[in-house]
């Protein structure tokens, strides 16, 4: 057993470093420490601050707040209406970034949509695929909620299915 310089604390004769205190034991004396000069070290208790996880397909902070306020609306009514609020937002002559966001994520819900009904219409002499593809309509319609509800709590994230789709970015 050897003692540790800093605190007088036992330890096994393999330590490397005080479980006590964090000093080195093959290091500089305790005189020459630096861990001493650290205001967030008390007696082995360290303070780590971490930084707020952002998740990256969240994209609320991006947005002005009366860029929101005036389009929101309109954005909710995209995820509830579908093909012709589309229309009616590019045609509106709107250049709202968060209305644009919106219109994107409602594109790439209408290109999945369309691509599942061609498939089950293709595919219809089989029985599994159109009721797969019904059931994948209805999931999506699910998640268009799930946004109308992020909408009203004003956020503007990526919904869940189709964030992963690279293309309208």
């Amino acid at each position: 057993m050897k003692n540790c310089p800093n605190c007088n604390a036992q330890l096994p004769d393999d330590a490397v470093f005080c479980t006590a205190c964090g000093t080195s034991l093959n290091g500089p004396s305790p005189a020459g420490n630096q861990q001493n000069a650290n205001p967030n070290f008390q007696q082995g208790n360290y303070q780590y601050q971490q930084a707020p996880y952002i998740q990256p397909w969240d994209h609320t902070a991006e947005f002005d707040a009366k860029d929101v306020s005036d389009n929101k609306v309109l954005a909710m009514l995209l995820y509830l209406v579908g093909g012709f609020a589309i229309i009616y937002a590019l045609l509106g002559g709107q250049k709202s970034e968060y209305l644009m966001f919106h219109v994107r994520q409602n594109l790439k819900f209408l290109v999945c949509e369309t691509l599942l009904a061609i498939v089950a219409v293709l595919l219809c002499w089989t029985i599994i695929v159109p009721i797969a593809a019904g059931i994948c309509i209805i999931i999506l319609a699910v998640v268009k909620i799930i946004c109308f509800f992020q909408i009203c709590g004003n956020k503007s994230v990526e919904p869940a299915i189709i964030r992963s789709l690279t293309f309208l970015k």
